[in-house]
């Protein structure tokens, strides 16, 4: 006769069964451990002995440890350096690109710093350019070359997906993109033409091979617009200033269109020069430290010739350093001589809207529209601009 059955003592789950899984059980298992992290092992779900399903999820442990997946406080065998190798082979790109992005978020730059070379490992990305400008002052010369290789690489991917939209707006509003069937050497749009035609680069023969000319409408305006982007350097504005440095290059390429580019803190620097290299001018941001809106507004208004022809985009959280009635006033002296006042609290997909919505309403107020927008409405919103 069986003795009575022994009770598990109060409070204590009895461990789970063993259960023997089928290799496709087993494979859906490993799944949900990856998914879930390393918490799921605490209640029987794990890799079990799939060494490249174990690898995976010693790989994304590294990364998330110790956040809300619950990874514990355990020491990991894997080094950047090798997580790098591992994540590349054990992932596809897509998956490679946002486990790099995160490591770089929620383990710092350290030792990339420490080891250059794997920055020529990394899949360059907006993340990555806004961890190397944060520390920019930190690199070594080696480094220094690679990260502007990288920012460079970034910043060309942003201006190929932006700017046949963003050229599509404004140079509609312009009306230029009517060509004219004049083809005389004085209508020649030549900026255009060589853009078009650089994929026909004979590299050895050195030449550019053009198999299309584009010309100016005959009647086209002489008198240009004025676009004047003006960007605040303050940490939280990262990522809408790595956006304008993009779409301020490709304003300087628009036919009919004079763009300026200032960026400032306490101070004022123009950037104008440099308006068509976006690396140079992201490589010069220097973030943090105190904010003076009201003067960059007013250098701003220095620059401006003619009024009714200007756009003014300050792009800035609106937190004002000094009195932020001087700022009101700056607004409403430029709206009311015909400028026209465009205000970003961000610029991009991503940025988060964290400005001082009370200042940027009273800006509204005495003619400064205030948005928060991707890149292609902030050309629409130009262009409803031009067309008046």
């Amino acid at each position: 006769m069986a003795g009575p059955r022994k009770r598990p003592p109060p409070g204590k789950a009895p461990p789970p069964p063993a259960v023997t899984l089928s290799p496709e059980d087993q494979s859906w298992v490993s799944r949900w451990r990856l998914v879930i992290g390393k918490t799921a092992e605490q209640v029987g779900i794990a890799v079990g002995a799939d060494q490249r399903a174990a690898s995976a999820a010693a790989a994304l442990d590294f990364v998330f440890e110790g956040d809300d997946r619950g990874g514990g406080s355990g020491d990991s065998a894997l080094t950047v350096p090798t997580w790098i190798d591992a994540v590349t082979e054990l992932f596809p790109r897509q998956a490679k690109e946002v486990l790099e992005r995160e490591l770089i978020a929620r383990r710092g730059i350290a030792e990339l710093l420490d080891h250059p070379k794997l920055l020529e490992k990394i899949e360059p990305n907006i993340e990555l350019v806004k961890t190397l400008m944060t520390h920019k002052d930190l690199l070594d010369p080696r480094a220094r070359i690679l990260a502007r290789k990288i920012i460079d690489q970034v910043v060309q991917q942003l201006k190929k997906q932006l700017e046949i939209r963003v050229e599509a707006a404004i140079t509609g509003a312009l009306r230029k993109d009517r060509h004219s069937p004049r083809k005389v050497f004085k209508n020649l749009d030549l900026k255009k033409t060589l853009r078009k035609n650089l994929h026909h680069w004979d590299d050895e023969r050195r030449r550019l091979l053009v198999d299309q000319l584009f010309y100016f409408a005959a009647e086209r305006n002489k008198r240009p617009w004025h676009v004047i982007v003006c960007v605040d350097q303050s940490g939280s504005m990262l990522d809408s200033a790595i956006f304008s440095a993009v779409m301020a290059s490709i304003f300087a390429e628009l036919p009919a269109v004079k763009t300026s580019l200032v960026l400032f803190d306490t101070s004022v620097v123009d950037l104008s020069a440099e308006v068509g290299s976006p690396v140079d001018v992201l490589l010069k941001v220097q973030l943090g430290g105190g904010t003076d809106i009201t003067q960059a507004l007013v250098y701003s208004a220095g620059l401006v010739a003619e009024p009714a022809r200007s756009i003014v985009v300050l792009i800035t959280d609106f937190f004002e350093g000094r009195d932020e009635r001087d700022l009101i006033d700056q607004v409403r002296v430029m709206a009311d001589s015909g400028v026209r006042m465009i205000g970003l609290g961000a610029l991009g997909y991503d940025a988060r809207p964290e400005y001082n919505r009370s200042t940027a309403r009273k800006c509204r107020k005495v003619g400064m529209d205030i948005l928060v927008c991707t890149p292609e409405r902030l050309a629409e919103a130009m262009a409803e601009i031009i067309r008046g």
